[in-house]
């Protein structure tokens, strides 16, 4: 059997280090500005006022008041509400005239009350308390978002490229033969009896198709017949939900897409135009998530060069419950990992967790070619040895690799997921590119919508 061992690629530059002084503010110093000078309690001992004496009185002028300028710092107080006695009289409590009020301060005014509560916190980087480093990050990070929403998806494109689209009516067997034939492991389906965009085709479906057939093993002749239009019955047989058709115009923002992509967790998305004659639906080429990313490092260097925070402190990646398997497992034990963990790739280790290879859900594709189910049972050694000679081999990086060293290795190669290891190569983690678009586009943005609907796509 042919060794199945991919020499790792070199790591990145170790991040370079940076203060992390940070200004702080007094709180108790707000807290004084805001409690000014205490006034006089009711009931307080001393002589009472003399009584005014009979007769008229002059008006009685008005106090003097030390009122500070209001800033955002100070809270005015809240002015005395004149009350009516029982007799009609204006007078207070003392037998004098009430205070006049202030401009500004006549009723109805604002509570002082409503200065003190708590606000929300931001969930975007202060400038205050940021370090140089985790400004120049944030600076990366607007400069890539304000790219992405000035150019559309369409720039995204090569300027040659070839697209297969298939007809849903095209049996599921020859649809592999075809992918493979064109080195491609996807495809958008076409409904020619209306005339519309039905979806895309993807090494999921042919998962969801494997264990259709291990749940009805004695309906093998049936899975023979099974035609690409019946992709949504066989999601249904199995219980699996099935995931949502979207498409993008290829004229809209680039960020728009990515947004997109990233709310349904799809690692690619067809664009979809409309025929100005005929008004119905054209499929001009699908973009992934790979594509994309190459995109950005390849025309926003000057921005991706500030990212220069390592992964460790970026909490990039996934680093708890990862699912390994062996040289020696069987395909379908590894296509059950898959399903069980809605994860895309398993990595191969050895006995002392070093790591080996990656087994992808694209490497299923060959195992069931021309619809030979028992080649699942072949092991996990024997299916990575089906896979093209032009197969790039699998990129890692470690913990202390910045952002900037990743993006620079996504410009110079086909890059699908990077494996993080220590310096014995035993596996720590994985990052996936949605890891990395998801970062790109929402890291210190209050709007994180997204984040919990990602998960653990890798």
């Amino acid at each position: 059997m042919e060794d199945a061992r991919v020499p790792v690629a070199d790591k990145a530059i170790t991040a370079a280090g940076g203060s992390s002084s940070s200004a702080s503010t007094s709180a108790s110093a707000s807290a004084r500005s805001r409690s000014g000078s205490s006034a006089p309690t009711a009931g307080a001992s001393g002589p009472p006022p003399p009584p005014p004496p009979a007769g008229p009185q002059p008006p009685h002028p008005p106090a003097a008041t030390n009122t500070p300028t209001p800033s955002h710092t100070h809270t005015p107080a809240a002015p005395t509400t004149p009350t009516s006695s029982a007799g009609g009289s204006n007078a207070n409590a003392n037998g004098s005239l009430p205070l006049p009020l202030r401009h500004g301060h006549e009723l109805p005014f604002v509570a002082p009350s409503s200065y003190l509560r708590p606000k929300q916190i931001s969930r975007t980087m202060s400038d205050k308390s940021a370090s140089p480093l985790d400004k120049d990050q944030m600076q990366g990070l607007r400069g890539v978002r304000e790219f992405l929403k000035v150019r559309t998806s369409y720039d995204v494109l090569p300027l040659s490229f070839r697209l297969v689209v298939l007809d849903i009516d095209l049996l599921i067997k020859k649809s592999l033969n075809i992918l493979i034939q064109n080195g491609i492991v996807s495809a958008p389906l076409w409904d020619s009896r209306n005339s519309t965009f039905a979806g895309l085709l993807t090494s999921t479906d042919y998962i969801n198709v494997i264990q259709y057939y291990c749940q009805f093993p004695h309906d093998l002749n049936q899975v023979d017949q099974f035609r690409l239009s019946s992709l949504r019955d066989i999601e249904r047989a199995i219980g699996v939900l099935p995931l949502e058709t979207v498409s993008v115009h290829p004229m809209r923002p680039l960020y728009e897409a990515c947004r997109r992509m990233l709310k349904t967790r799809a690692r690619r998305i067809p664009l979809v135009d409309i025929d100005g004659e005929t008004g119905r639906e054209t499929v001009v080429s699908v973009i992934t998530q790979y594509r994309i990313l190459k995109f950005i490092a390849v025309n926003n260097e000057q921005h991706t060069m500030l990212l220069k925070k390592p992964v460790r402190d970026l909490g990039l990646g996934t680093y708890k419950n990862l699912a390994t398997t062996t040289m020696n497992s069987s395909v379908l034990d590894v296509i059950h990992l898959m399903v069980k963990y809605n994860i895309s790739a398993v990595p191969v280790v050895d006995q002392d967790y070093r790591l080996l290879n990656v087994f992808e859900a694209v490497d299923v594709i060959p195992c069931i070619r021309g619809g030979a189910y028992d080649e699942l049972s072949s092991t996990v050694g024997e299916a990575l040895s089906r896979r093209a000679e032009d197969f790039g081999g699998i990129y890692t990086c470690g913990e202390d690799d910045r952002l900037d060293s990743i993006f620079d290795t996504i410009r110079k190669s086909r890059v699908h997921r990077l494996i993080v290891i220590d310096d014995d190569c035993r596996l720590r983690g994985i990052i996936s590119l949605s890891d990395i678009l998801k970062h790109v586009l929402l890291f210190g943005e209050e709007d994180d919508t997204i984040r919990g609907g990602s998960g653990s796509l890798r």
